[in-house]
């Protein structure tokens, strides 16, 4: 009894180890998949991370921030959501005044036809144009560093899969092992049969 539920506990585990193997593939998959997407979108932007006097110029903070990847090509995650929170937030910050694209595109729909047409009302404008420019490049930067950390998290996934299968097939072969010798220890303590008298 003890034998056949050792055996059945240990097939269990071996089926349990093939779903995790094949887990831990299609999260592989997916981290290498994401990864070479993340890479080659941002690669075709052909954006050089902020150096020298472009560096500089950036609060302390933000320098901290960018000066591991100063004058790299931007083509990972964390170099997009360094660029985008650190590099054309500042700027788009300095330009409106800490205004949010919102908040501008706000006064400049509210003006009179006059009013957009005045120097004042053109310079409004190209403020919104360039707000509206700026947190678009920057949602597409930050989406690409989420998928980016998506595919880390696939990465990380994947080994614990592969960890957790590779740990059923040890004790599959030890469920087996221990029910071969429940088997043999069962068949040494049955007592041999006691001769009948005639």
């Amino acid at each position: 009894m003890r034998s056949a539920f050792d055996k059945l506990i240990s097939w269990t585990g071996l089926a349990l180890a093939a779903v995790a193997l094949a887990a831990g593939a299609l999260l592989l998959w997916a981290n290498s998949f994401i990864g070479n997407q993340v890479h080659d979108q941002l690669a075709m932007q052909d954006i050089t991370m902020p150096s020298g006097e472009a560096l500089t110029s950036l609060p302390q903070a933000d320098q901290d921030a960018l000066k591991p990847y100063a004058g790299s090509k931007l083509d990972s995650g964390p170099e997009a959501k360094a660029y985008a929170n650190h590099y054309i937030l500042v700027h788009m910050n300095e330009a409106s005044n800490g205004q949010t694209y919102s908040q501008v595109s706000g006064q400049y729909v509210a003006m009179t036809d006059e009013q957009k047409a005045s120097p004042d009302g053109q310079a409004l404008g190209q403020l919104r144009q360039t707000l509206f420019m700026g947190n678009t490049l920057r949602g597409l930067l930050l989406y690409g560093s989420a998928f980016a950390t998506m595919g880390t998290i696939a990465g990380y996934g994947s080994i614990i899969a592969f960890s957790g299968a590779a740990i059923l097939l040890v004790l599959f072969g030890f469920g087996l092992w221990h029910a071969r010798r429940v088997e043999h220890t069962a068949e040494r303590t049955v007592p041999a049969p006691v001769p009948q008298p005639a």
